[in-house]
């Protein structure tokens, strides 16, 4: 019995040997896929090794590394990120509801949304042409065949024997993503993109990028992971793909989780009876108002907001956007039944439904731990401690909430107290540990040092003081009232924090 060949795997090899940086690739790619201006599904990097007279220019061809373990089709809540059978990572734009999960996913920065029809993009292997015998359009015009593509699994193509028998390297291997993509001969100046040091001002070759918050940019020496005098000459805009709505909804996902919380644990405990009003009507009217908001953020950072639907119709299990929008739901269910007894005055129906409500409020405060978790690129976000920390915020917040509704209970002065003292302990083990990779320490430079320094520093000053005067009323200090006056200050702070946590932990360049 003859064996069956091995199903075809297509990879390539980019021959840096050969390359000689002419972008003859990046028209082609261009052309071919009709890329707009202003975004690219392949590039040229170049990077100027040495010092003169003793330099060299160092080319690397970047683009969609066609992993074998695609971080982008696990984030994508719809599959409109796929892997087809020969192992190319294909896209699907008919379904992708643009929220950006696949390129917050992708290690290698390789994914953007293309400005024309609001959907991800990337380079695909030039599938249709493959589909026909072709050759993608950047293999057939590199002058110098510097581009291969061919099957890994076939030991007579020429891609095959480079990769079985010749050194070659790929980007990122720590991440686990199994690249089909393989450098030959490429400098480790140009594969790590913290190795080259980047002009002052953003001034490059050719162009100037600008620098805001929306642009992905290393200023900081200190993270130069190459000994060699290396400095990027020739670079494109990266941008970040969660801005401010983003971490906006990280606090007010923490207040509709946090309020139902904090009321549903007083009255498990007996601190509080079933016709308080904490529980009676803030669990429900303002755990549904925040939750709203929450939705409305969510909607407003989609590419594709009218697409929304297909997370529910068409899911993708793996995502833990699909999840979260799962959990979501089944809270917003809880919280509209409560509102409804709450109208018709059934008391016991509302215990009830903390059966439910309690889970599913904690599952809402935390599962954006494990959706931040999904974005394999991002070092600083792949934190242990970060699904309890979201669940201290959120009891934060709820009691802050709370004491702002309904005065200075002495029970709320004490949960804001200790979530407080909690919440900046968290902080200060996350700032002060040291970070196994080079990325994840250079994010917290960004957020303690850098571009977001004053958001961080405010918030967490703020967030201090809004703890400290709990504590001070606790100890009899000051009056309830001034502890309860924390809650203002608790609440601006955090949402200060959120914004230099969720914005450094994207800062870091990737390609």
């Amino acid at each position: 019995m003859t064996e069956s060949p091995a199903p075809i795997q297509w990879a390539k090899v980019i021959d840096h040997t050969r390359c000689i940086g002419c972008h003859a690739c990046t028209t082609a790619c261009k052309s071919e896929n009709v890329v707009p201006i202003s975004v690219t599904r392949t590039y040229v990097k170049h990077v100027d090794v040495g010092v003169f007279p003793q330099a060299r220019r160092a080319h690397q061809v970047t683009r969609c590394n066609q992993c074998a373990h695609a971080p982008c089709v696990t984030a994508c809540p719809t599959s409109a990120m796929f892997q087809r059978s020969d192992g190319i990572v294909d896209f699907d734009k008919s379904i992708c509801i643009g929220c950006k999960a696949c390129m917050a996913a992708c290690p290698y920065d390789a994914i953007f949304i293309n400005p024309e029809d609001h959907s991800a993009e990337k380079c695909n292997f030039c599938a249709h042409r493959i589909d026909i015998g072709l050759e993608p359009a950047c293999v057939v015009v590199c002058p110098t065949q510097a581009i291969l593509v061919g099957d890994m699994n076939d030991g007579d193509s020429y891609v095959a024997q480079i990769i079985n028998r010749e050194s070659v390297a790929v980007r990122r291997p720590e991440k686990e993503t199994l690249p089909k993509l393989f450098y030959k001969g490429a400098h480790q100046a140009t594969l790590d993109p913290l190795a080259a040091r980047r002009p002052e001002g953003g001034l490059f070759m050719w162009s100037e990028q600008q620098l805001g918050t929306d642009t992905v940019v290393s200023g900081n020496p200190n993270y130069n992971n190459s000994s060699a005098a290396a400095l990027l000459s020739y670079d494109v805009a990266h941008s970040i793909p969660w801005d401010w709505r983003v971490s906006l909804y990280t606090w007010t996902k923490g207040i509709a989780s946090g309020v139902y919380l904090v009321a549903a644990l007083l009255m498990l405990f007996g601190v509080i009876r079933a016709d308080d009003a904490i529980w009676y009507w803030a669990a429900p009217v303002i755990s549904g108002a925040f939750l709203a908001i929450t939705g409305g953020l969510l909607l407003w950072d989609l590419e594709h907001p009218e697409r929304f639907f297909l997370i529910f119709t068409r899911p993708q299990w793996r995502s833990w956007l699909v999840k979260g929008a799962f959990i979501i739901a089944g809270y917003s269910l809880v919280l509209l039944v409560h509102f409804i007894a709450s109208l018709a005055g059934w008391l016991s129906l509302q215990v009830y439904l903390m059966i439910a409500g309690i889970p599913l409020s904690v599952l809402t405060a935390v599962y954006t731990a494990y959706l931040f978790a999904q974005a394999k690129a991002r070092d600083m976000w792949q934190n242990p401690l970060l699904p309890p920390h979201l669940l201290v915020q959120a009891v934060l917040l709820g009691s802050a909430v709370l004491l702002l509704g309904y005065g200075p209970r002495i029970t709320l002065i004490w949960i804001l107290a200790i979530a407080s003292l909690v919440h900046l302990l968290m902080i200060w083990g996350e700032v002060s540990v040291t970070h196994p990779t080079a990325h994840a320490r250079l994010a917290i430079h960004e957020m303690v040092h850098g571009r977001f320094r004053r958001d961080f520093w405010i918030g967490t000053i703020l967030s201090f003081f809004g703890g400290l005067l709990p504590w001070l009323a606790i100890l009899d200090v000051v009056s309830l009232p001034i502890g309860a006056a924390g809650a203002p200050l608790a609440l601006v702070g955090m949402v200060l924090f959120e914004n230099a946590y969720v914005q450094a932990g994207q800062s870091v360049p990737l390609a």
